[in-house]
């Protein structure tokens, strides 16, 4: 069964940005814009409930749902640098608070390089490969910054400071700023590359007090609970009303490497299996078979006829997804709407139905489909064309479109 599909040109937002609306506290790849989130939550005039995103990333759907009077959340990542952001922008803190901590960091870092033997107290940290993507004065400097915001005890107030460390980690290593996954600058500009870490990490800090405090704590109410959980979503003891998300588009080594993006940053803050990230996300576990279920086996049947290994793939991220939408049936309530805003990929020139997939997943676990739109995918941050030949000038477009499927059980 094909599910209609409808153009609906007031999802596209054209020449709108993430920072339209709501501006985020720290980079992070593929983000859902929250201005989508908001205008479905007001078409399908749900106002209230229990929102559960089971892949929430940076935090979109909060940011909507916060907007359409919805105070009650879940959300649910495998990354530590998403649950990270997430939780920082939707924890309430002082402002005062944040501020005598930002003069007492201040304070003592300064006083701390003031002597130069001082930088012999501190052991380094264990990076992988950390001379490769590091000046030794910059791996000096972030690891005092590192030292002072741990000695900050109040953990919700810690987390605060880590988000713009993050932040300073990446843009004063030797990765090219512009991509997603780990590349090293070319080495006539690393002899031109001294950043100074101290005045990023500061300059950062104030720009995160900024937003927050005029973006994100005029929205936390006493009545606001938003609960950020490290796991992959499983089920819990919740019902919910509402599931508002944006899934990955495929695995995370062919698509969009939220692992690598993070995995300096997660080591930075003690994630032992940073490196690893990439492969516990969906689709990360190889399958020793192609998946032969419904609408979709046909498609992954062609590209085994290209391409045997990334059939297989494909077929173990469809698995995942598969798995995951029937946790998500199984935790709603009865009328309740499973929003999911996904993009079709391409792979061996074959446009994957994503869309369709989900649509059908859902009707096996007794909801029905309500609607499908389709919006230009103009402002998310992907490239929109890559070199599946990895031969020079020769590109795809991976994706001009994305899908917004609701459906309700």
């Amino acid at each position: 069964m094909k599910y209609p599909i409808t153009r609906n040109e007031k999802y596209d937002f054209l020449g709108q940005s993430y920072a339209s609306v709501y501006p985020n506290l720290h980079k992070y790849p593929a983000t859902m814009l929250p201005q989508i989130g908001i205008e479905l939550l007001k078409e399908f005039n749900i106002q209230e409930g229990v929102l559960l995103d089971p892949y929430c990333g940076s935090g979109s759907s909060f940011a909507s749902a916060l907007e359409c009077g919805i105070h009650q959340m879940f959300g649910f990542d495998i990354n530590p640098l998403a649950v990270l952001i997430s939780s920082v922008k939707f924890t309430k803190l002082s402002i005062n608070q944040i501020i005598t901590a930002k003069l007492r960091l201040r304070e003592a870092v300064f006083e701390f390089v003031k002597d130069e033997n001082n930088l012999h107290q501190l052991p380094l940290p264990t990076l992988t490969n950390a001379e490769f993507w590091f000046s030794n004065v910059v791996l000096n400097n972030l690891n005092i910054l590192k030292h002072f915001i741990y000695q900050i005890e109040y953990k919700e107030l810690r987390n605060f400071f880590l988000v713009p460390f993050s932040e300073t980690v990446r843009e004063c290593s030797y990765t090219r700023n512009n991509e997603f996954k780990l590349f090293k600058m070319k080495a006539e500009d690393i002899l031109q590359f001294n950043p100074d870490v101290f005045g990023v990490f500061f300059k950062k800090l104030n720009d995160v007090i900024r937003t927050y405090e005029n973006v994100y704590l005029p929205k936390l109410n006493e009545n606001t609970s938003i609960t950020v959980n490290h796991a992959a979503f499983k089920g819990t003891n919740e019902t919910f009303d509402v599931v508002l998300t944006s899934p990955p588009y495929g695995d995370s080594r062919t698509t969009v490497a939220y692992g690598q993006f993070s995995t300096l940053s997660n080591e930075w803050t003690g994630i032992t299996y940073a490196r690893k990230i990439d492969s516990l996300l969906m689709g990360g576990t190889k399958t020793k078979q192609l998946y032969q279920k419904g609408l979709l086996a046909d498609y992954i049947l062609n590209i085994a006829k290209e391409d045997p290994k990334r059939a297989l793939e494909v077929a173990a991220f469809y698995e995942d997804l598969e798995k995951s939408i029937s946790e998500v049936a199984q935790s709603m309530r009865k009328g309740g709407k499973a929003i999911y805003v996904v993009g079709n990929r391409t792979v061996k020139g074959i446009q994957l139905p994503t869309d369709q997939f989900i649509a059908e997943k859902f009707e096996e676990n007794n909801l029905h489909h309500v609607v499908t739109y389709e919006r230009a995918l103009t402002n998310k941050s992907m490239p929109s064309k890559n070199s599946p030949t990895n031969k020079t000038g020769k590109t795809v477009n991976t994706m001009l479109f994305e899908y917004i499927v609701v459906c309700e059980k």
